[in-house]
């Protein structure tokens, strides 16, 4: 009786250490799959896979200008980086990024609103969508650039001419998506805005706009980019020209004085300005066409 108790108090005691042994390696299971899970979780995030990418680009900028030995050619990204906190530092790039913005501002709501009108006058006579896809075939291959010369005669070497060139590379890209956004729209929802009696700027604003928003924004996206490129390179050639100027300037006038580095400073904030830019449209994506389901 004896030997079968102790026997068996054995058995329990060998069971429970076998288990103990099972259980060991299955709590530490949970806690690598919880790590790789959270791992996938800030994966999915676009700004992680965003940063992740910037990162590799500055690390592979690093390694290629330390090995190419020529700071003047070529700074390092530390360079860079210290060249433009201190050119934010001595307050000199700071301004002339919001003297580029506020400029680009301006031109880039005139161009829209300008193409609004003229795309709802397209949709409203036939005649004048014939005449405005002329124009854009017309105007939408010319460089805008290529018109400052021009503009620079004409308005001299104010901001005025800026604002024209601004307004060429905007113009006729936006116009061009909002038109085929416009033709887009469903009959169905045009008969709705029709039977509650819209017409005129109402029937643009509450029907025509809302269901080519995802054109739209997609036209927005592209004339921003034309728009800033514009404007930087037409800056380097308006900063010559009158002595004053915004990033552009501030690219040339470095580049004139041999300081590579506050050269790179100046394109990354380009760069920067860009991306920032880029996180807003995306924002208001998120908020508009794909919550709506209008766009995936």
């Amino acid at each position: 009786m004896t030997d079968t108790t102790v026997s068996g108090t054995g058995l329990a005691d060998t069971a429970h250490a076998r288990s103990a042994e099972t259980v060991r390696p299955r709590t530490a299971a949970p806690a690598r799959l919880s790590a790789k899970a959270a791992l996938g979780w800030l994966w999915g995030f676009t700004v992680v896979r965003r940063a992740v990418v910037l990162a590799a680009l500055a690390a592979l900028w690093q390694v290629a200008a330390v090995w190419q030995n020529n700071p003047l050619l070529f700074p390092t990204f530390t360079d860079t980086m210290s060249a433009l906190a201190s050119a934010l530092s001595e307050g000199d790039l700071l301004p002339t990024a919001l003297a580029s913005l506020a400029v680009l501002v301006k031109g880039y709501v005139l161009a829209v609103a300008l193409a609004l009108v003229l795309v709802s006058a397209a949709i409203a006579v036939p005649f004048l969508k014939e005449v405005l896809l002329t124009l854009t075939a017309m105007f939408n291959p010319l460089p805008a650039i290529a018109l400052l010369p021009l503009a620079m005669l004409w308005l001299g070497l104010g901001e005025a001419s800026l604002l024209l060139v601004m307004v060429h590379a905007v113009l006729w890209p936006f116009a061009l998506a909002a038109l085929t956004g416009f033709e887009q729209v469903p009959e169905t929802q045009r008969l709705v805005g029709r039977n509650y009696g819209l017409k005129g700027l109402h029937y643009v604003a509450l029907i025509l706009i809302p269901a080519a928003l995802p054109s739209l924004l997609s036209g927005l996206k592209i004339a921003w980019a034309f728009a800033w490129r514009t404007l930087i390179a037409a800056e380097l050639v308006f900063g010559v020209s009158s002595r004053a100027g915004g990033l552009g300037w501030f690219i040339y006038r470095n580049r004139n004085e041999l300081l590579t580095d506050r050269v790179f400073a100046g394109l990354v904030t380009v760069i920067v300005i860009g991306l920032a830019v880029e996180v807003l449209f995306r924002a208001v994506e998120q908020k508009t066409v794909r919550r709506w389901g209008l766009q995936r």
